[in-house]
């Protein structure tokens, strides 16, 4: 089989290990390894071989899950390069991006009173996904120039930004289905 679980992500798919990957050869790799190890191809073999097969899609799945978002990819590649997370205990931010979050937050929560909800979560959201495009840019540069330290506090500031952007995608969900 081709793929070997001592493998990192970026080696399963032959992709350098940098934070800027070209997405479209990532799932062209994909397809090809899928074909290769899929537990279709081994219905008739031994039931070490279709398990074995299992798990490698099933690492394979979760490595393209990995590398195909930036966050998820950014977070991965500084674990690479031995940068600890502790999602539990690592929650102190700078004073002056938690509050910028407190006003995001009440934005969204202050969406339904508007005379156009849907204009302003519109404005909104753009809003925020132009902080995250700036953000992710900023990641690149850090991670880049081996500024671990400083790419793991993006990195958790773009958790947050995430997070908002599941919250107005759901509000957005149920203004639509209000209608």
């Amino acid at each position: 089989m081709a793929v070997e679980f001592t493998q990192n992500y970026f080696e399963i798919f032959g992709l350098p290990v940098d934070f800027q990957i070209d997405t479209s050869l990532l799932a062209e790799r994909y397809r090809e390894l899928q074909k290769t190890v899929h537990p279709d191809r081994y219905a008739n073999a031994s039931d070490r071989d279709r398990r074995l097969a299992v798990q490698q899609a099933a690492h394979i799945n979760e490595a393209l899950n990995t590398l195909k978002l930036p966050l998820k990819r950014a977070r991965y590649l500084l674990e690479l390069n031995g940068v600890e997370f502790d999602d539990e205990k690592e929650t102190t931010m700078d004073p002056e991006f938690l509050m910028e979050q407190m006003e995001l937050r009440e934005a969204v929560a202050d969406v339904r009173k508007q005379d156009d909800p849907f204009a302003s979560l519109n404005k909104l959201m753009e809003s925020i996904n132009h902080k995250q495009s700036t953000m992710i840019d900023r990641l690149q540069e850090l991670i880049s120039t081996q500024e671990y330290e400083a790419a793991k506090m993006q990195v958790q500031k773009l958790q947050f930004l995430e997070k908002l952007i599941f919250e107005c995608e759901s509000l957005e969900q149920d203004l639509a289905d209000a209608l």
